[in-house]
């Protein structure tokens, strides 16, 4: 059995404006992570996008390891475990459904599982309780899922979305409970059938790779939006200033605080040199969709 394993797994988007809880996109920012089994556990983080001070049996990276572990009927060996992470925390860019994909993919290295891919969602969705960034982060492109009451996915998967990606992150952490705190209860009928439409037109376009009308759709979102965007730096700047500058669309990124566009790839660079003087306190980093999911050397 090897004794080193390289786990990289791609962040990731959901939503995207309606398609709430359902569809997500695997984005070109990485977890990655060097195990190796020793005697004592260790997790180094090589960077500031993790907690600097933590107890082993509250890191989530051990706690997820260690649940499919023990529901599987495995010890899990100690690990020295060096992570390296280009997503920052709490701003709506998976990043801990990324560690809890790689969680799972680390007991099922080192206890070897030989988890399926179907497992990998299954699992990774019940524990984040919906399988939007879930399944991006296990499969990379785009993703449209439900999950059914036994914690079963189904999966639409498409690859080979050529479009740029253009993330506004803000210096300002929003946990997602309290970002779901915000959301109504319930809607009315008529209400949801216009939100349900709009998601369903976002999957379609997305689907047919028509980002003109993707982008139109990402912004007519009647499920969340309407209700976070009190929540978020800049909200109606951006997304004013993004169409001004040629991009398709502009949505939150999950819960927030992050707004992702999608923007021709034509215009990408200048989209972000022009965004980067707009808007000079948030971080601006231009992406694209991933093509590969989570990956073992």
């Amino acid at each position: 059995m090897s004794k080193m394993w390289q786990i990289s797994v791609p962040g990731s988007t959901a939503n995207l404006g309606p398609g709430f809880d359902s569809i997500g996109l695997g984005l070109s920012l990485y977890l990655k992570l060097t195990v190796s089994v020793q005697e004592y556990w260790e997790i180094i983080h090589l960077d500031d996008n993790g907690p600097k001070e933590f107890e082993l049996e509250e890191h989530l990276l051990y706690v997820i390891a260690k649940k499919i572990a023990d529901q599987f009927g495995k010890q899990l060996p100690a690990c020295r475990v060096e992570m390296a992470s280009e997503l920052p925390l709490a701003r709506g860019l998976g990043s801990s459904a990324a560690v809890i994909v790689a969680g799972i993919e680390l007991a099922n290295q080192v206890c070897e599982l030989g988890l399926s891919v179907q497992d990998k969602l299954n699992l990774s969705s019940q524990i984040e309780g919906h399988p939007d960034n879930a399944t991006a982060s296990v499969l990379g492109g785009l993703t449209i899922s439900s999950m059914n009451e036994n914690g079963i996915v189904d999966t639409f998967h498409v690859n080979d979305i050529d479009a740029a990606f253009v993330v506004f992150v803000p210096d300002v952490e929003l946990k997602t409970s309290e970002s779901r705190s915000v959301l109504p209860e319930q809607f009315e009928r008529t209400y949801a059938v216009h939100a349900s439409a709009n998601a369903n037109m976002l999957a379609a376009a997305l689907m047919a790779r028509d980002f003109k009308r993707a982008g139109r759709y990402m912004e007519a979102d009647l499920f969340h939006e309407p209700f976070r965007a009190k929540l978020i730096p800049n909200y109606t700047e951006i997304h004013k200033e993004a169409k001004a500058n040629g991009a398709f669309g502009t949505a939150l990124s999950g819960a927030g605080p992050t707004l992702i566009s999608i923007v021709p790839t034509t215009i990408a660079d200048d989209f972000v040199k022009a965004m980067k003087n707009k808007f000079p306190d948030h971080q601006i980093i231009l992406t694209k969709a991933d093509e590969h999911g989570i990956q073992v050397k």
